[in-house]
């Protein structure tokens, strides 16, 4: 067999085509792609948050400042009232320059005749509720005359706790100042971003290599196999990931198509030469008594009685054949009936008595008080049976011994077919069961196959036990399925 043909991972330098629909762009393109999304999906959420968090920031610290102004306000407009006194200059200027923010009134005056120094805008400038509630309110609003959005909080002005609300001071921030507060943010996010997505593809077609590399060449041995060379083999990364089991597997895969294209090549071979021998037989005495070679009577008896013989072979081993390759592809009808298994081993026995006389040889059949009844082929036993003995009688020497011994015990029937042959050596014990292997010339190497199939197809197996020297002992094994 041609050495096998090994597929390895390419090494480095070594280019291969990449495109687009290729595992090797597929594998970091949708690696990348599951970055970029989640990337963008976080992004989004950490901007909505952290915007959400400044706006919210912000709105706490324009109502801290409206409390504070709308209090010194107030009181100012109520010693105002009740001593006459003028309106005091709190310098709103000032206070928004301080803040960074910008003070406006709504509502009626404070100060009655006087300035109180707050932008005044109209009511329609802002939401209806903010002069009719009483509680502090937060909203959008452009002031008049801008083209500004602004961030503002309305705290109500009253000269008394409970007493009627006569405006509203807003402090207000313009929206782009708080946008810039997280706006460097975003340009944060986008640099992480694609440095991450770069790292993120030099990631993905790193794994992608180790990934694509010994996929690529499992699809070459298996161009390979296809091709009809099984002499590949692909190698085994370390790790035992998927990949390692799946270059193990289908290593034994290849391995196992090569040992069946080898034993359907050595079975043909086999079947070419064991039927050549017989037809060459009979066409050379056919071709005899055709030319007028033979004319002693005698001798054309003789040579029929070769062609008969060897027509009698040629029919055996064509249904030895048949019946393997039946077997083989599960293809094989088994009957079921109720068997004596004593008569049908002593039938079995019975058929050999006369060439054990014949051979002198010890021949005994040792067989329980009571025999047991099972359900199974009665036929196909008895073909298993028989060709064990004809083993048996093939290989034992005249004089010697042959003993049949059927039992039963553990739920199992066993028949035992024990003789003084030669024996067989340990490499050779599993090749016997191969068809067409004999260590003879007389016969076709098919009975041991075919007794095994079929005792696997009855549910059950054909055991050996032999030592070189010591003979063999060849062991049928079924289950006792009771009548």
């Amino acid at each position: 067999m041609a050495a096998p043909h090994r597929f390895r991972a390419p090494r480095r330098g070594v280019r291969f085509k990449v495109m687009p629909g290729s595992l090797r762009f597929r594998l970091p393109a949708v690696f990348l792609l599951g970055i970029v999304i989640a990337g963008l999906v976080s992004a989004l959420i950490a901007v909505q948050l952290v915007s959400a968090y400044t706006r919210n920031q912000s709105y706490d610290e324009l109502s801290r400042e409206a409390r504070g102004i709308a209090r010194l306000y107030s009181d100012a407009a109520l010693r105002a009232a009740e001593e006459g006194t003028p309106a005091p200059d709190f310098a709103p200027g000032a206070l928004e320059l301080a803040t960074g923010d910008q003070l406006f009134y709504v509502g009626a005056p404070a100060f009655p005749g006087q300035d109180s120094g707050l932008d005044r805008i109209p009511e329609s400038a802002v939401p209806a509720p903010v002069l009719s509630s009483n509680a502090p309110l937060r909203f959008r609003f452009r002031p008049p005359g801008t083209t500004q959005t602004y961030l503002a909080v309305s705290q109500p002005l009253r000269l008394e706790k409970d007493g009627p609300v006569l405006g509203a001071i807003l402090v207000a921030k313009r929206q782009d100042v708080v946008r810039d507060q997280w706006a460097p943010l975003v340009g944060r996010l986008a640099a992480a971003f694609a440095i991450g997505g770069l790292l993120a593809w030099v990631l993905g077609v790193w794994l992608s290599r180790r990934i694509s590399a010994p996929v690529e060449a499992l699809a070459k041995a298996s161009d390979e196999i296809a091709r009809g060379n099984y002499a590949v083999h692909v190698p085994v990364g370390r790790g035992g990931d998927e990949i390692s089991h799946l270059s193990e597997r289908f290593n034994e895969m290849a391995a196992r198509l090569a040992a069946t294209e080898e034993r359907e090549r050595q079975f043909l071979m086999s079947v070419s030469h064991e039927l050549r021998t017989p037809l060459t037989a009979i066409r050379g005495h056919v071709d005899a008594l055709r030319d007028g070679l033979i004319d002693d009577p005698q001798l054309v008896g003789a040579s029929l009685e070769v062609v008969a013989n060897e027509a009698t072979r040629l029919e055996r081993l064509v249904g030895d054949v048949l019946d393997l390759a039946k077997l083989r592809a599960h293809r094989f009808t088994v009957q079921t009936e109720e068997v004596d298994m004593g008569r049908l081993v002593e039938h079995a026995y019975g058929s050999f008595g006369d060439e054990a006389r014949r051979r002198e040889i010890d021949y005994e059949l040792v067989e329980p008080v009571a025999a047991p009844t099972i359900i199974t082929d009665g036929d196909r036993v008895l073909q298993v049976i028989t060709n064990l003995l004809k083993n048996a009688f093939r290989w034992t020497p005249d004089g010697g011994s042959i003993d049949v011994v059927l039992a039963a015990a553990n739920g199992t029937v066993r028949v035992d077919v024990v003789d003084t042959g030669p024996g067989i050596p340990p490499e050779d014990v599993q090749r016997i069961f191969s068809p067409f292997v004999s260590r003879d010339t007389q016969g076709t190497g098919l009975g041991l196959p075919i007794a095994q199939e079929l005792a696997a197809a009855l549910g059950g197996r054909v055991e050996v036990d032999t030592e070189p020297g010591r003979g063999s002992r060849f062991r049928l094994v079924l289950p006792a399925r009771g009548a």
